[in-house]
């Protein structure tokens, strides 16, 4: 027996997020964050900035709420809301028209009596219509001309106020009347004994959508959703008439009474209206909006536009995340497609994502304070991705490679990593191998036997061990001149090769302005720049010192970062002395710590940003009496300088 073949469908994804869309990438919002962290923001404002700006591949959170308030202006400035007045202008018109043409034929006191009554019409609309209700017309034509304003104006407010009943009352008959006008009451009813807290109401909500609820394509469960659904449809229908003229309000308040030609239809309507106000008194009652276009909107449709706007302005709050407990997960994405389609709603989940799997991945953490900090693996990433621009900057002006090696002496650490262009350690064979079998076993034994992707080499450390003391200055025209984020990133850059390819290297980072400091990793990148005067060098190249000694059997170097000549040094008792310009006494003791440093066989270089004649002259010194280097580097070139003087420094150990 033949097997049946198998028959499969093809459709659009509609499970959440597409599965075959490439991961979020948590790399570049990372490397976006770190940098306004290096700038002076908090982890949790960065994050939120990055939400709001988006990345390379995604939209942000400001761009969706621009196309959003550009969706409005242009609903404001295409359509007005008089589309009812000017259509039920037009049909009096043609219908007194046709009744003229008829009386002229006619003769006797009775055809002018009524042209009479004709010419005596009320200007306005309303008051035309309310005076010829009761009108006895004699032409056929003019008659239904008038009907057809009684039916339009009955299907427009109804539309205002229950979804698709335009369509459903299109040739509508005096029973379709009668049984919209017992759908009403009984709705009327129904809201009234939910409004009082009656037990049967589950019931009478039943029976309610059994006999009326051709009435409801949304279909409610309960009582709750009805009332959510009319309403949401009737505070938009408030809106638009909040936002007419008086005169038009009190033109369509009058009109309401002839729709259908049944006043108790209108009645009905302002009834429920009152009821719905009074059960959801948090929808939006009094809003408005302006509409200054030339296309005009009949009821039905101007009450959609009132709908759309409210929309609008939920999700640009939704967007804006500036309510308390604020969460991506608040935006309404159905109504995101609606408002600006499918790759709206992708952004929005791609930002949600990547929000999540920085917490997630612990990337972003909670410190002991209860505020956002980067965790150590964050920290990581961007030392990362600060040495992978460094390499690429020396690579380019150099043809190095030398940060590509683990170390140039060949000791192995009993560690290994994948292969690059360029490595010269050996090939871990054993791991080679098992790299080759895993990849066959799951590819096939046609694949090749072995592939770049398979290679692995052993990791190796220099033999000699260097102490590292990188120096810098975080005085106030760091930041003035645009050379605060570059230090920092020169630092992580630094920090991350000791911690991956120099590990038995022991490096120290020093900050100084009008005091030094050490500080760790996270804390230079969290650093904030303060207004302080003073450039202590003096005081920085003392916890050098203190490193140094700390770590005798290492090869000293101290690597030093400044745009400033020393203006402050530090007295016995532990109090900085500032003075500009710079005392005898402050360059004095300053280089009586260059000289200990060389005594202890430390290696001084400097690396002077700017074009200052006096720290020119000053470094030249520093370099001279510590047995260094001076280095005047851009702001951008500071890294490759800093971490090229480090390798440089490494290959003579």
């Amino acid at each position: 027996m033949t097997p049946r073949p198998r028959r499969y469908r093809y459709g659009a994804w509609h499970g959440g997020s597409d599965p075959l869309e490439p991961p979020v990438d948590l790399r570049e919002a990372l490397d976006q964050i770190g940098r306004d962290v290096m700038e002076g923001a908090s982890p949790r404002s960065a994050l939120e900035e990055m939400l709001r700006t988006g990345t390379r591949e995604t939209s942000g959170l400001d761009e969706l709420t621009r196309r959003l308030w550009q969706r409005r202006s242009e609903l404001q400035r295409r359509h007005n809301l008089d589309g009812t007045l000017q259509e039920v202008r037009r049909l009096l018109d043609r219908a007194v028209a046709q009744e003229r043409e008829s009386l002229v034929a006619e003769e006797g006191d009775d055809a002018r009596f009524r042209e009479l009554q004709l010419d005596a019409l009320p200007p306005d609309a309303a008051g035309s219509v309310q005076e010829l209700s009761n009108y006895d017309w004699r032409s056929q034509d003019a008659r239904e001309t008038f009907e057809e304003i009684q039916r339009m104006l009955g299907s427009e407010f109804l539309e205002q106020r229950f979804k698709g009943m335009k369509e459903a009352l299109q040739d509508t008959t005096p029973e379709d009347v009668e049984r919209v006008r017992k759908m009403l009451d009984d709705l009327s009813e129904l809201l009234a004994a939910h409004a009082r807290g009656d037990a049967d109401v589950p019931r009478r909500f039943d029976e309610f959508m059994a006999e009326h609820g051709e009435f409801f394509p949304e279909n409610p469960r309960n009582v709750d959703e009805l009332i959510d659904a009319l309403a949401a449809r009737s505070a938009a229908a408030q809106r638009m008439l909040n936002s007419m003229s008086e005169q038009q309000r009190a033109e369509l308040s009058q009109l309401s009474q002839q729709a259908f030609g049944d006043p108790r239809i209108g009645e009905a309507l302002n009834r429920m209206d009152q009821q719905l106000q009074s059960l959801r008194p948090g929808e939006d009652w009094s809003g408005r909006g302006r509409f200054r276009g030339d296309q005009p909107m009949g009821l039905a449709e101007a009450t959609e536009a009132m709908a759309e706007l409210g929309e609008l302005e939920q999700l640009a709050q939704q967007l804006g995340q500036s309510y308390p407990g604020a969460s991506l997960q608040d935006i309404d994405l159905e109504a995101l497609e609606r408002q600006l389609g499918e790759q709206a709603v992708v952004d929005a989940q791609r930002l949600s994502e990547i929000e999540r799997q920085l917490r997630q991945q612990g990337l972003l953490q909670r410190a002991p304070d209860g505020n956002l900090q980067l965790s150590p693996r964050a920290m990581r990433r961007l030392g990362e991705t600060a040495l992978q621009s460094v390499i690429s900057q020396l690579r380019s002006r150099q043809g190095e490679r030398d940060t590509d090696r683990a170390g140039a002496a060949g000791e192995l650490t009993g560690t290994t990593r994948p292969w690059s262009y360029g490595d010269t350690e050996p090939w871990d064979a054993g791991r080679t191998v098992r790299n080759s079998v895993l990849r066959r076993a799951a590819e096939g034994p046609r694949s090749p036997l072995l592939q770049v992707d398979d290679l692995e080499v052993a990791e190796t450390e220099q033999r000699s061990r260097a102490a590292v003391a990188l120096c810098v200055d975080t005085s106030w025209s760091m930041v003035q001149d645009g050379r605060w984020v570059p230090m920092k990133r020169t630092a992580l850059a630094l920090n991350h090769l000791v911690a991956t390819r120099y590990r038995s290297d022991a490096l120290q980072l020093v900050t100084f302005g009008r005091y030094a400091s050490t500080v760790d990793d996270r804390e230079l990148a969290a650093l904030e720049g303060t207004w302080e005067q003073g450039t202590n060098l003096h005081h920085a190249l003392l916890l050098a010192g203190r490193h140094v000694r700390r770590n005798s059997d290492a090869q000293p170097v101290v690597l030093v970062v400044t745009d400033g000549e020393p203006t402050a040094h530090l007295e016995t008792d532990g109090e900085a002395v500032f003075q500009y310009p710079p005392t005898p006494r402050t360059l004095g003791v300053t280089l009586s710590e260059v000289d200990s440093l060389h005594r202890l066989g430390a290696t001084l270089s400097v690396f002077m940003l700017g074009e200052d004649p006096r720290l020119e002259r000053f470094v030249n010194i520093v370099a001279r009496r510590g047995g260094g280097r001076v280095v005047a580097p851009t702001a951008d070139g500071l890294g490759a300088a800093v971490v090229g003087d480090y390798l440089r420094t490494k290959r003579r150990c």
